[in-house]
């Protein structure tokens, strides 16, 4: 399987913002197709791991529409909230993962651990597991990461999530104020689709 190409391409989100950056770094010859033509809801993430969470979403919705299905399982991590808020990343925002609720969460957490936070570099990290499953099996499962630290207030209207508060290592901006043009040049998705492309 990993030596054909592969035209057509279930993308396993219901995150239309997820949906946009996926389709943006995919080459230009696959045909994408997106869940809500197939009226299909997300499976229950039990996994403990990105990479588990990525695949049982792979796999499902592979399954459910018979196609190869390209799934993306991501979240931040912080090192002072033990890696959270990591693969419960979505949960945070609530049944509608709203990331405005779930950022303002994060600095909830980040006071009750150091009231004097913001004037330290809160170290951080994007993480984005990839995988490819056909009907039958899975191709391939890989991660990739990026490294930053936590802005001390929300900056940025582009992106999409915690995009707003997360400044990446050796920059001034949160990928929320970056153009899309760099993000996906140094971000965790695209870092992991360097990684996959060979599958594509």
């Amino acid at each position: 399987m990993s030596r054909q190409k592969i035209n057509k391409l279930l993308i396993g989100t219901n995150n239309e913002g997820k949906l946009r950056e996926i389709k943006n770094l995919l080459p230009k010859y696959i045909k994408i197709r997106s869940t809500s033509e197939f009226n299909l809801k997300s499976p229950r993430e039990t996994g403990k791991t990105f990479k588990e969470n990525s695949l049982i979403k792979s796999r499902y919705f592979s399954r459910k529409s018979n196609l190869i299905c390209l799934a993306d399982d991501s979240g931040l991590e912080i090192d002072i909230l033990k890696k959270r808020p990591g693969i419960y990343s979505a949960r945070w925002g609530g049944k509608n993962s709203d990331f405005k609720i779930a950022i303002k969460k994060v600095y909830r957490e980040l006071y009750k651990k150091d009231k004097n936070w913001k004037n330290k570099k809160i170290k951080a990290r994007f993480v984005c597991a990839l995988s490819i499953s056909n009907p039958k099996k899975k191709i391939i499962c890989i991660q990739s990461k990026v490294e930053g630290h936590i802005s001390n207030k929300p900056k940025g209207n582009n992106g999409f999530g915690y995009d707003p508060i997360f400044i990446p290592f050796k920059k001034k901006l949160t990928f929320g104020e970056m153009k899309p043009s760099l993000k996906y040049r140094i971000d965790h998705r695209s870092k992991a689709f360097k990684k996959i492309k060979k599958f594509l």
